[in-house]
Parts: C-alpha cells; sequence; structure tokens
C-alpha cells in the first residue's frame, strides 16, 4: 500500500465541510472503502470523484447515505441499460446494411 495515494478522512471532512459519520454510513453503505493504518481512517485517491459526487447529493439535495447508494444503483442500472441498447443498435446496423 503506498501511503501518497491516500487521503486522510480529517482532511477531507475539514474540505468538504462533512462529519465523519458521513465516510462511516458511506463505508457501511459499501460505498467507498475506508482503509485505516496506525489508527487514521483514509479513502484511496481514486475515489475522490465518487466521493464529491456523494458529497453533493447529500448537501445539495439533501439525500442520506441509503438515497445515495439508491441513486447510485439506478444511475449503474441506466448506464448498462444505454450500453445495451448501444450495442443492439450496432447489431441491427450491420443487419441492415446487408439489405
Amino acid at each position: 500500500m503506498k501511503i501518497k495515494e491516500y487521503i486522510p478522512i480529517g482532511e477531507l471532512c475539514k474540505h468538504y465541510r462533512v462529519e465523519i459519520s458521513f465516510f462511516t454510513k458511506l463505508h457501511e453503505e459499501g460505498l467507498v472503502k475506508i482503509t485505516t493504518l496506525e489508527q487514521t481512517s483514509y479513502l484511496h485517491q481514486d475515489t475522490i470523484g465518487d466521493v464529491e459526487k456523494f458529497i453533493r447529493l447529500h448537501q445539495e439535495l439533501n439525500i442520506n447515505t441509503e438515497g445515495i447508494d439508491a441513486v447510485c444503483n439506478l444511475l449503474q442500472k441506466i448506464d448498462n441499460l444505454e450500453n445495451e441498447l448501444n450495442k443492439l443498435h450496432n447489431r441491427l446496423r450491420l443487419y441492415e446494411s446487408d439489405f
């Protein structure tokens, strides 16, 4: 584990003005993975984009962590459906070009 790739949750709390309990709840919902090293909790830097999205949903739309989980699941399903739709369109074009 490269410590340079991890950001202390305390710093994130100060920067985004959220309580540490918010990150704990996100972890409990399975939305982020908290890594603890020497009594300090960290998040991997690759999760910051998702964390910012979660914070916006929480602060701007007043959505709790359970709601954030539901929203993320729905967005993932939409993304999967869009990918499937694109694949089907491509297959249809292939058959239409033969005629």
